[in-house]
């Protein structure tokens, strides 16, 4: 990995300055030679006309969010005696200010770092709606659709219930007092008066809970993907009153993307936010359907089926009632 260095004022409102501080990968140096991997036992060495050098070995390393979103917070921040004499218009601003809202996404745009903690690893358009909406008309995202072979879902019929209609108000009294008399019997039969003069036995009721029905289905939920062909977009949104701009630029070798919203420009109205909550789908009978054959092929000449069976006749033997009765008079006897 990079070493540390120190701040240079220049690139403080330098976007292009931010993202390279953010992600710094040391990068071998190929003056006409190929990459090297040198064991203690064997030296792996390839000629010097090649294209595409092996891989050596891969290295990751494991951080903690808190460890990034403080490294973030300390890039983006801007320093007081920040000069802002060489730059056109306003000082460059900081992801302290309350005038803009950044964020650190990923590829598929859910949040990273946020300045509010109950944001980070929600979707950026449940956030930012009008946000995601404009990237992806702009090309920046697009929407995948995926779908759940393995879902469960409710079903639809358990709130359906039939009623009586109401042709007189003794339907409604006839029903009330059935209740009222079938929960007295149900409560005597289950009330144990025993109990009353054997306290040791009782035990302590609890509430059961409610158990909902589900059913498998399928469903389809949708995805986004960021387009890495663009680096990076700036724009800005027409909203009722305001108008909204936002920048976005893909930090150099990651898959991460920052993001920074004007925060003062409400467009909730015009543009209401992007779920990615699935809804259950038959994707069967939105398949082509089968083309019947043209013709019936419910008999064929070679089979000769005739309809044949039988069963023998159900009658009185009278061998058996003879023994039957000579069994009988003896045992009379």
């Amino acid at each position: 990995m990079g070493t540390a260095r120190a701040t240079d004022p220049k690139e403080d409102g330098n976007r292009v300055g931010i993202s390279e501080r953010l992600h710094r990968v040391s990068r071998m140096k190929q003056n006409g030679r190929c990459a090297r991997a040198e064991r203690r036992s064997s030296v792996a060495e390839q000629g010097k006309q090649c294209h595409r050098p092996p891989a050596a070995a891969t290295i990751g390393v494991q951080v903690t969010l808190e460890m990034i979103e403080n490294r973030f917070w300390a890039i983006t921040k801007q320093p007081n005696d920040t000069d802002c004499s060489r730059v056109d218009g306003a000082c460059p601003l900081d992801c302290e200010s309350m005038a803009i809202n950044c964020y650190l996404i990923d590829s598929n745009g859910f949040v990273l770092i946020s300045r509010e903690k109950r944001e980070v690893g929600k979707f950026l358009g449940e956030l930012e709606g009008a946000v995601m909406a404009q990237l992806l008309k702009m090309g920046m995202f697009r929407r995948v659709s995926l779908y759940d072979y393995q879902a469960m879902c409710q079903n639809p019929n358990l709130n359906a219930n039939s009623a009586r209609p109401l042709l007189s108000p003794f339907y409604g009294l006839a029903s009330a007092l059935k209740w009222f008399l079938s929960n007295v019997l149900l409560f005597l039969l289950e009330f144990n008066i025993c109990g009353l003069w054997h306290s040791d036995h009782l035990a302590e009721g609890h509430k059961q809970k409610k158990v909902e029905l589900l059913l498998p289905c399928d469903t389809e939920y949708p995805s986004f993907v960021h387009e890495p062909s663009i680096k990076e977009t700036n724009s800005y949104i027409q909203c009722a009153r305001c108008q909204k701009m936002f920048v976005l630029q893909q930090i150099s070798n990651s898959n991460l993307l920052m993001v920074v919203v004007q925060a003062d420009c409400d467009c909730s109205r015009k543009y209401s936010p992007i779920n990615l909550e699935p809804k259950e789908c038959d994707r069967m009978r939105s398949q082509k359907i089968r083309r019947r054959p043209t013709s019936c092929h419910a008999f064929h000449p070679q089979e000769n089926a005739k309809d044949c069976g039988g069963a023998s006749e159900i009658s009185l033997s009278v061998a058996l009632f003879l023994v039957s009765l000579a069994t009988s008079a003896l045992a009379l006897r």
